[in-house]
């Protein structure tokens, strides 16, 4: 269903581009005094199909991680800050984009990226909380949908692939400009003045959603403050997330005045967090040599724990460096060191299954599910094995047990097409590889699937409708798409 965003796609790309102007430029800039808290200027049925039609956009035009267990991390942190914040009824999906910018931003449907290259620069739980808090609340008060006013008819689709190609102008202003262009092309026009409050706004919101999720407050000062001491280093190649949140002396003043008034206490990081940072670290590096001089030099500096971690992320450039036994040994004595901690019994399993030990990974896998039976990266990871190891009835069994939200992620579509293909159901099997295409943004790839699929001879009236109504639905956001570019 077609609807209006004039102010709006710009409104939420705010978090995310701006065509590479100095930060004391940006502060000039007015933000528009925005109000819709009734949300009538966008239905929450279209704030929905918006934010899925964006998600979707930006898996073919950034690195999603697919990672199950930076995903379930960030998600976990998410959710305990979305519950305490003014609106914890408001849906909310978290996910880690793989780009080493600074950056972090809130797009529709209350969907809210963070850059690796941020979650690492961060130095402790609470300034990543800090940044997360501010974003959610960009999004329950309504700053992305306060600037919304009628003046032309996009498609969902449209807005939402237009969202995104401004989106990866953090990487390549080149493609932002074009986007902007063809928007400007078909007379879709910009006039949005945006000051600061929103900012002091999100800040404000952002704080109280920390103390009351038990972070530490006085996280957000110190990280905009060591951000605007490091911009200076920066040149012309400012981190995005100070242009599109621009930190002024004043600002880091208001939020370090409101912080102070609340009780001082200590809020120690999380062993999921430290362990996150280590393997996006890792994930993340192209010279895995500085990344092992890196944990290396704290093999003997803070906490045991903080120390096992430091042997954890040198145990995974090992398994990078398919040095399997190695990992293995490490892995080993972490797991029995610290048994409450499902990362050690995920890494140890993960090596057995790289190193293509399947029997030895489905065993550890297993024990690892029992120990930790509601941990959604083990039960991937042990599908996975489990369809490596041509077990297919198994996978598809456990597949089903996975929660509602791990169902909408394109690994999920991806992992029960290949079960359904193993089983030799071929129509079953084109039917959810074009819903892994359809979820990351590949929509023609989605309709051709769903057509070699009608042509399969496994097919009963009842998936011969299912198939017929994504079809006609595919084809139509498709041919929407296309009227629209």
């Amino acid at each position: 269903m077609p609807f209006t965003p004039k102010k709006f796609i710009l409104a939420l790309a705010l978090s995310s581009f701006c065509v590479q102007p100095q930060a004391t430029e940006i502060e000039k800039i007015q933000l528009p005094d925005m109000g819709d808290s009734t949300g009538t200027l966008i239905s929450p049925a279209q704030e929905k199909e918006l934010g899925d039609a964006f998600f979707r956009s930006l898996h073919s035009r950034v690195k999603i991680s697919q990672d199950a267990e930076v995903q379930q991390y960030i998600q976990s942190i998410g959710r305990q800050l979305a519950a305490n914040s003014d609106t914890p009824s408001n849906p909310f999906h978290f996910f880690v984009v793989l780009d080493k910018q600074i950056n972090a931003f809130a797009g529709p449907g209350g969907y809210i990226g963070i850059n690796s290259g941020l979650l690492i620069l961060t130095e402790s739980e609470s300034e990543l909380a800090s940044v997360m808090a501010h974003e959610i609340a960009h999004v329950t008060q309504r700053h992305l949908y306060r600037a919304f006013e009628a003046a032309s008819r996009l498609s969902i689709p449209t807005a939402a692939a237009t969202l995104a190609a401004i989106l990866i102008g953090t990487q390549s202003p080149a493609l932002a400009q074009a986007a902007l262009v063809a928007i400007q092309a078909g007379s879709i026009q910009f006039q949005i003045d945006f000051t600061r409050d929103n900012e002091k706004e999100a800040d404000r919101e952002g704080m109280q959603t920390l103390a009351k999720s038990n972070y530490d407050p006085r996280a957000m000062p110190t990280f905009f403050e060591r951000l605007q001491q490091s911009s200076r280093y920066y040149g012309q190649n400012i981190p995005e997330f100070l242009r599109t949140h621009p930190v002024s002396v004043s600002r880091i003043s208001d939020t370090r005045g409101r912080s102070n008034k609340y009780p001082y206490k200590q809020y120690p990081d999380s062993q999921s967090y430290l362990l996150t940072q280590a393997k996006l670290r890792v994930m993340t590096s192209s010279k895995l040599n500085d990344v092992l001089s890196h944990f290396r030099s704290k093999l003997h500096l803070g906490t045991a724990k903080q120390q096992a971690v430091a042997r954890y992320g040198i145990a995974l450039i090992h398994l990078e460096n398919q040095n399997y036994s190695e990992a293995e040994k490490q892995f080993r004595q972490l797991a029995r060191q610290y048994p409450e901690q499902p990362q050690y019994a995920y890494a140890l399993a993960k090596t057995a299954l790289q190193a293509l030990h399947y029997d030895k990974a489905l065993s550890l896998f297993k024990t690892a599910l029992i120990q930790f039976p509601t941990n959604n990266a083990i039960k991937i990871e042990y599908i996975s094995t489990l369809l490596k190891d041509k077990k297919p009835a198994q996978a598809k069994a456990i597949l089903e047990t996975l929660d509602y939200q791990t169902k909408t992620q394109p690994l999920y579509f991806e992992l029960l097409a290949q079960a359904y293909a193993d089983l030799k159901q071929e129509a079953e099997s084109h039917r959810y590889i074009a819903e892994y295409y359809y979820a990351i943004g590949q929509t023609p790839f989605a309709i051709l699937q769903i057509k070699l699929a009608k042509k399969s001879k496994d097919i009963n009236f009842y998936l011969q409708a299912i198939l017929n109504e994504r079809l006609a639905f595919f084809v139509n956001e498709e041919n929407e798409r296309k009227l629209n570019q």
